[in-house]
């Protein structure tokens, strides 16, 4: 008998509008999430005080834990401060760092992890991975997917804009993700999930195809929406193939090379996702992706975040190891620095046409 169906894990609740963090504690009581509000609430130390001065009345049986930063360290002392208070679930309140903590703690303790986003700068709000520093730079960490996603939109807009224009970058490249993934079950057979990524390249297309922007609520929660499935389709995954290729180990490159001068998480997947689909030779997609980012005012070229031409072809040089046994369109054509040189010479000068 053939199997019809799969279970797929995916919050129980995606909240997206104007106004969510209003009905949060109503949330997490009629979803049963947690009907006696015992709550450990994780918080940044700066900004989260504001919503901490807000939201504590509605929710009286809430404690609040200050995160300093995104460690490893950070992650663990907190598991460590909230183990055996008996709370119903875990809230990672803020942004990316304070969300991978409290994902990281709520699974060291074996609570249900609820995430709410005050900006939308990443694809990890909804992922079942926890992108933390540690002493060796930064590890990535296995979680279970949050139980409930909320995201505010007028939180979202009060979030400085370069946040914003980050998360675009991040949905964006998913197109560019797929692609690769496709192109490594073409050459070596690698097994691809075709509802992963199914998933991804529409949350990427859906935002690279809106004719809004920013300061749209439309655009805001198509972008929102395509960062949570592009979370779930990770968990589908059971990896981040679905949002991690080339332009992902271009990021990683410069992160590694340049660590006190990289841009924005998704300024840089952005940029190495324009100039992977150009080296695939889909320059029409390149070139639309390229015209899209520079709308929402994402660079497209290095010289746009303060790199020269030279930084960035060793930026891509280096790239393929940052992701050991990741096989994309940069370890297909395993390039030399001059042809990467000359590559990319062709890229500036079609997208500056």
């Amino acid at each position: 008998m053939p199997v019809l169906t799969r279970l797929i894990p995916s919050p129980v609740v995606v909240d997206i509008r104007r106004g969510a963090l209003d009905d949060l504690a109503g949330l997490l009581a009629d979803q049963r999430i947690s009907a006696s509000g015992k709550l450990a609430v994780a918080i940044s130390d700066g900004s989260g005080r504001a919503l901490r001065e807000r939201l504590a009345p509605a929710l009286p049986g809430a404690h609040w834990y200050p995160v300093t930063n995104g460690t490893l360290d950070s992650a663990v002392k907190l598991a460590d401060d909230i183990k055996g208070n008996r709370y119903d679930a875990v809230v990672g309140l803020g942004g990316g760092k304070i969300v991978d903590v409290a994902k990281y703690a709520a699974a060291r303790v074996g609570l249900p992890m609820v995430a709410v986003a005050t900006n939308l700068a990443h694809d990890g709000l909804c992922s079942p991975v926890a992108t933390l520093d540690n002493d060796n730079g930064r590890g990535s960490y296995g979680v279970p997917t949050p139980i409930a996603v909320v995201i505010d939109l007028d939180i979202v807009r009060e979030a400085p804009a370069r946040f914003v224009r980050s998360g675009i970058g991040d949905a964006v490249s998913n197109i560019s993700c797929v692609a690769d993934w496709e192109l490594a079950h073409a050459v070596n057979g690698e097994e691809i999930d075709g509802l992963a990524a199914a998933m991804a390249r529409q949350a990427g297309e859906a935002v690279l195809r809106h004719p809004g922007g920013i300061g749209d609520d439309a655009f805001l929660k198509v972008l929102a929406e395509g960062l949570v499935l592009t979370g779930i389709s990770m968990s589908v995954a059971g990896d981040s193939r679905p949002a991690s290729g080339a332009c992902h180990e271009i990021n990683h490159a410069f992160d590694l090379l340049y660590p006190k001068r990289a841009a924005s998480h998704g300024e840089q997947v952005g940029l190495g996702a324009c100039f992977a689909m150009h080296l695939r030779g889909a320059r029409e997609d390149s070139l639309l992706m390229a015209v899209t980012l520079r709308r929402h005012g994402l660079p497209v070229l290095p010289e746009d975040i303060g790199f020269t031409a030279d930084e960035f072809v060793q930026a891509v040089d280096y790239a393929p190891q940052t992701r050991p046994g990741r096989f994309t369109i940069l370890e297909h054509l395993n390039l030399s620095t001059d042809q990467i040189r000359d590559a990319y010479a062709d890229y500036a000068k079609t997208i500056s046409s």
